[in-house]
């Protein structure tokens, strides 16, 4: 019997199309004005506007005063409140955030890899805010932060192309990077010294589930000037350990 070509099902395309307009509005671009958001995507302005028009008609998004401009709208903010409840993750975490917070007065953050940059789910800022956003949603290069490397690490990096610098602090050079991972798998955490931002510091540890796989990241952060490397090391106990109260919450062996 010939074998079929499976085809893709009716209606696969303008699905993506119209999920891939959705992942461009983020904390840095709340709102898009059609010509920008269409080349973003690469769609044609008029195939956009269709979409938009379909996704405005179910509360996906929707437009600003004057016409010009689309945010999303109410029935995707409901979305997105309910996916974080439903995550058992965010619930679990929630406590430890609040207790890095109290304990290092820095901003704590519980991230996920999503290709090659890591998810903020869920963060709690300390008392003075410095550096990197984390806001939920938020999106940062896994190359330069603390969870992102724990994260990689036990991927098991095997990357070939230099990566983006994003201060002089970057690691850009992969074969550098993989050896900065062996560190981190030999050591349980990880930092992110002034890499993403000048000035800022962190240190992550990874979540891991009842598998034992990294399934997230715990990190704290803040100024340079109060995360010194005296301190690092202790900033590290409390993210390891709340790292780990998490990963027994998810089922991981002690």
């Amino acid at each position: 019997m010939p074998t079929r070509t499976k085809k893709p099902y009716a209606g696969t395309q303008s699905v993506r199309r119209a999920l891939a307009l959705l992942k461009e509005f983020t904390d840095r671009s709340p709102e898009w004005g059609l010509s920008d958001l269409a080349r973003e995507v690469g769609l044609h302005k008029t195939t956009a506007y269709r979409l938009l028009t379909a996704l405005e008609s179910e509360g996906m998004v929707a437009r600003s005063a004057d016409g010009e401009s689309w945010r999303l709208g109410t029935a995707a903010i409901r979305l997105g409140a309910l996916a974080l409840r439903s995550n058992d993750l965010v619930t679990a975490a929630r406590p430890e955030l609040e207790a890095l917070v109290r304990e290092t007065g820095e901003t704590a953050s519980l991230e996920v890899l999503a290709g090659d940059e890591v998810l903020i789910l869920d963060g709690l800022e300390g008392p003075s805010v410095v550096g990197a956003s984390s806001e939920v949603g938020t999106r940062w290069p896994a190359h330069a932060t603390s969870t992102g490397k724990v994260l990689l690490a036990e991927e098991g990096f095997a990357g070939r192309r230099r990566l983006r610098a994003y201060t002089d602090m970057t690691i850009t050079d992969p074969a550098r990077l993989a050896r900065e991972l062996e560190r981190v798998r030999e050591r349980g955490w990880a930092t992110a010294v002034e890499e993403l931002e000048e000035g800022y510091v962190a240190v992550g540890a990874p979540v891991r589930d009842h598998a034992g796989r990294a399934v997230a990241a715990v990190s704290v952060g803040g100024p340079a000037a109060r995360l010194t490397a005296d301190r690092i090391p202790e900033l590290a106990r409390y993210v390891v350990r709340a790292a780990g109260r998490i990963s027994s919450r998810q089922g991981a062996a002690r």
